[in-house]
């Protein structure tokens, strides 16, 4: 476990190129969290450090990249497809565009349906060498085993019918808040927390042990906690000494 309290602009330049295996993080998105103020955010250090990740990536290696939109003005920015697209333009792959589905409603409209998802964007660089897929039980329906090709006739599914499991879906549902994020108490002090089961289901899904895992904007330290669990090596960067105090507390206690 490597932990640093600085700027992870000034950091990432400093690990070298194609060693970390996953990258997990969210961004001061839009700011719509002040953060103590600890940390300026645009367009131009976001491409700044979406180069450097794309860096230090290994061939094969993952970018999870959990982020949000505002609303300003009546209209939602459309910051996190902007970004989405920027990795792809720097030559990673759009592996996957996934839904963080939310049981709360932080901001609810009194004119359009409440919002309850952050994106969970899953970029790849070059074939992807590990995906360690969660599994859920199959609900089978022999009756609804073909599928409509483009041309309008139907085929069988390639897959077998009647397993007991299947990949799960790419919407994952987390209890979120006080307590149900994380017990870690302390955890509270940050203003925008990941759930653990969250940092779970990706760092099993994308990494094996051993593997190295980066989250340069480390926040509460849940990344890290939960790779210290899994038997992850880490790396977490965190601009803010407040906020990398808590990390820090949070991972070092951590019993495994």
């Amino acid at each position: 476990m490597k932990l640093i309290n600085d700027d992870c602009l000034k950091v990432l330049p400093t690990i070298p190129e194609n060693s970390i295996d996953l990258i997990i993080t969210s961004p001061p998105y839009d700011n719509i969290r002040d953060y103590n103020d600890s940390s300026i955010w645009n367009f131009d250090i976001f491409k700044n450090i979406a180069n450097q990740l794309n860096r230090t990536l290994k061939d094969g290696g993952v970018i999870v990249w959990i982020v949000n939109d505002a609303t300003i003005k009546g209209s939602e920015t459309g910051t996190s497809f902007k970004q989405a697209l920027y990795f792809k333009e720097i030559g990673l792959n759009l592996h996957d565009t996934m839904i963080y589905y939310k049981n709360s409603y932080p901001f609810p409209c009194t004119n359009r349906y409440y919002q309850n998802f952050e994106y969970m964007f899953v970029f790849c660089k070059g074939k992807l060498k590990t995906a360690n897929l969660i599994k859920v039980p199959t609900i089978s329906n022999t009756k609804n085993s073909t599928y409509r090709k483009k041309d309008g006739t139907t085929t069988k599914f390639k897959y077998e019918i009647n397993k007991p499991l299947r990949n799960a879906d790419n919407v994952w549902k987390y209890e979120v808040g006080y307590q149900k994020s994380t017990t870690d108490k302390i955890a509270y002090k940050h203003p925008a927390i990941f759930p653990e089961k969250l940092s779970k289901d990706h760092i099993l899904t994308w990494s094996n042990e051993n593997d190295l895992i980066l989250d340069p904007m480390m926040g509460s330290g849940t990344v890290g906690k939960v790779s210290k669990i899994l038997n992850r090596n880490f790396i977490g960067i965190e601009i803010d000494k407040e906020y990398f105090n808590i990390a820090k507390q949070r991972i070092e206690s951590t019993l495994i």
